[in-house]
């Protein structure tokens, strides 16, 4: 089996404004730093339903850490599932930005997240945030579809090949018409 990265996007934790009595007050400052990207799954926010949809995970759970509930540094922006997921486990995870995820995950070919072997904290992870879902997989290979496209418009417009031309465009119609159907949903 073929290994690929976990992710190619890193998060990061940039803000470095007051501190906000309500956690929930930093959702764009987090959707900005994780690069509207699930911290857990790597999975963009736009699969979801955008920003809207899209929670606040408190690394450390706020209701046996209270003191860290409004502490950027203690602050995930994930999808749904995860969080929901997570609750209020204090398990052994691995925090999404101070933890570079592609020594600990990766991805077969058809998008699947695994934990590697040598990591207990990983494949405590993997089943707890059950990160084996298809979702996850499925959003990967749509992302994949998105970017194989863009890369093929760029070597047609450059070579001016008719034929691939043509089924480019009649692919990227279809997925257009994908995507549009899915924001018309959100």
């Amino acid at each position: 089996m073929t290994e690929l990265f976990f992710r190619n996007v890193i998060p990061e934790r940039t803000y470095s404004g007051k501190q906000f009595s309500d956690y929930r007050y930093y959702k764009t400052y987090l959707a900005d730093d994780f690069k509207s990207r699930c911290g857990y799954t790597g999975c963009s926010d736009f699969w979801f339903g955008g920003k809207t949809n899209f929670q606040i995970d408190h690394f450390k759970p706020k209701s046996i850490y209270p003191e860290l509930e409004t502490n950027y540094s203690n602050l995930v922006y994930c999808c749904s599932y995860v969080n929901r997921a997570k609750g209020n486990d204090c398990g052994t995870y691995l925090d999404p930005v101070d933890t570079d995820y592609n020594l600990y995950f990766y991805r077969d070919e058809f998008g699947n997240i695994y934990p590697k072997e040598e990591s207990e904290s990983a494949k405590y992870m993997y089943i707890k945030l059950k990160l084996y879902l298809k979702r996850y997989s499925i959003i990967w290979m749509l992302e994949q579809l998105e970017q194989k496209l863009t890369d093929l418009r760029v070597l047609i417009e450059s070579t001016h090949n008719e034929l691939a031309m043509e089924l480019y465009i009649q692919v990227s119609f279809k997925y257009q018409d994908y995507l549009k159907n899915l924001r018309a949903i959100q």
